[in-house]
């Protein structure tokens, strides 16, 4: 009985004692509350539920699970109540905002963001809606310094508790704008480059090109949809074949360096000069180009200037030491003819029409020897073409070769040299005669021309000349005709030139060849 009533006894103390726990934890919930109530609940919507007991003690009571989850992470750890008032944290969120523990359970969380602006009210309203918020945002510390943290959020997370989780990404955020900078300055300078840039791809799948790019190669703002690199060379007449060999040396060197040519519409041909260089950054290539058309001209230009120096120089040799040997045997050549009588006739013909085409011949060296003494008057350019078709049309009629003349009425009289005019449009006219040996139409116009100048056009109706030997035209001693020397035409740009004007030459083969000759009306330089 005894042994009965003492164990009735001890559960009756039990009972008291478990009700003294609840009333002393009631009352220690009271103060608690009162304690955190205050005029700004930021993060925590009311419908959270109070803080029902030490969050510390709970976890001590697994240390191993407190120690990995909450000491050891490298992301900061808040845990706050009802108002956002902070009751714990790990070390790393003291390290992020440079206070001590002591020091942070004094601040709310709300108290540390920067801006409390419209995003600040969106992730308010968002939090409140679905308990849960991602985001970042800038912070701002006790010590003025500013931190970009990226955080996340969960409403009762656990017996009335909030939390959220802070990592420090203001270093990521500067170096993501030092590169979003650095981005953009490669860009202006991509997008403004006065010389074409290419970046493309190991795989040739993908290229991007600059503005300057796209005016050079003559590509229209839909073409790069195309984004294959080997296809876009390939449209612009590129062998395939040559790009391979041109990639594969690029591959072996790292660089490459070099010239290259396409032909445009209407045979127009543009020199470029590039610099590739492999795996410039992020695997991608880069090709530098300019246009060099002009320099490449320039180049040619001088080259044939070099060659007219050296004529210039052999022709004053020349005259000089043929044309008096020259005296003496057509004087000698009329002393033979004279007392021979008319037995030998046609050979001293033939003798002396030899010595008048040398003599020709030495003229026109004399010409490039040195600037002539010219003097410019205002002419009226048709007398003078038509002067030149009257001396050609005896030549024309033995050709079976027909003359058309078509002249503006209201042209302006021409200031130039018109014996040398002449001789420009002897030269050219004599050479359509001669290229139509089954006879035909030389068909001459003059007619204005934008820029105050006149165009004169002389046309045949010979076989052409094909494009690679138009450019050659003009050169020294470069001729179509079998018993030419070149000194022609090259004497007649050479004219042309120094009346401030230019000579262009059309040809088709099988539908002849025209000369186009633009005149100023007035010579700027005389």
């Amino acid at each position: 009985m005894n042994s009965a009533n003492n164990l009735d006894d001890i559960r009756a103390l039990k009972e008291k004692i478990a009700v003294l726990e609840r009333e002393n934890s009631s009352l220690r919930e009271i103060a608690f509350n009162k304690q955190q109530v205050t005029a700004d609940c930021s993060f925590a919507p009311e419908s959270v539920l109070d803080h029902k007991g030490p969050l510390v003690k709970r976890f001590t009571e697994n240390e191993g699970l407190f120690k990995n989850l909450f000491f050891e992470t490298l992301d900061g750890i808040v845990f706050w109540g009802k108002c956002g008032k902070i009751f714990a944290a790990n070390e790393a969120t003291c390290k992020i905002f440079g206070l001590t523990i002591e020091e942070l359970l004094k601040y709310k969380i709300s108290d540390f963001i920067y801006r409390k602006d419209e995003k600040y009210s969106e992730m308010k309203q968002i939090l409140k809606e679905e308990g849960a918020l991602r985001e970042q945002t800038f912070f701002l510390l006790p010590s003025g310094e500013k931190k970009l943290l990226e955080f996340t959020v969960k409403l009762n997370a656990g017996d009335g508790y909030n939390m959220t989780i802070v990592r420090d990404i203001s270093d990521r955020y500067r170096m993501e704008q030092k590169l979003r900078k650095s981005e953009e300055r490669f860009r202006k300078i991509f997008e403004g480059s006065i010389e074409g840039m290419i970046l493309w791809d190991e795989n040739c799948n993908f290229y991007e090109i600059n503005p300057s790019g796209m005016e050079y190669l003559e590509l229209a703002a839909e073409d790069p949809g195309e984004r294959n690199f080997r296809k876009l060379f390939t449209r612009l007449g590129i062998p395939d074949d040559e790009i391979g060999e041109r990639k594969e040396s690029l591959l072996r060197k790292g660089r490459l360096d070099g010239r290259m040519t396409i032909q445009f519409k209407e045979g127009r041909m543009k020199h470029f000069e590039y610099t590739v260089k492999h795996h410039l950054v992020d695997k991608l290539n880069l090709i530098i180009f300019r246009n060099i058309t002009e320099k490449v001209e320039m180049e040619a230009q001088l080259r044939k200037s070099d060659t007219l120096n050296i004529l210039g120089e052999l022709a004053a040799g020349i005259a000089h030491e043929i044309r008096n040997p020259m005296t003496a045997l057509k004087g000698f050549i009329q002393l033979l003819e004279s007392s021979t009588g008319d037995a030998y006739s046609l050979y001293f013909q033939v003798i002396t029409t030899e010595l008048q085409r040398i003599e020709s011949i030495i003229n026109e060296f004399l010409i490039l020897a040195k600037p002539q003494a010219i003097k410019y008057i205002h002419t009226d350019i048709k007398k003078i073409m038509r002067e030149t078709v009257d001396l050609l049309t005896a030549q024309a009629v033995l050709h079976d070769v027909q003359f058309k003349t078509i002249y503006d009425n209201d042209l302006p009289e021409l200031l130039c040299e018109p014996n040398q005019l002449k001789k420009v449009f002897i030269n050219i006219i004599k050479n359509a005669i001669e290229v139509m040996p089954k006879g035909g139409y030389v068909t001459v116009t003059i007619s204005p021309a934008p820029g105050d100048r006149i165009h004169i056009t002389i046309r045949d109706e010979g076989e052409g000349i094909p494009a690679e030997k138009v450019k050659k035209l003009g050169e020294p001693f470069y001729t179509t005709k079998e018993r030419g020397t070149g000194l022609g035409l090259m004497v007649s740009f050479k004219i042309i030139e120094e009346h401030g004007g230019s000579i262009e030459v059309e040809s088709e083969v099988g539908h002849g060849t025209a000369f186009h000759i633009y005149l100023p009306l007035q010579k700027e330089t005389v």
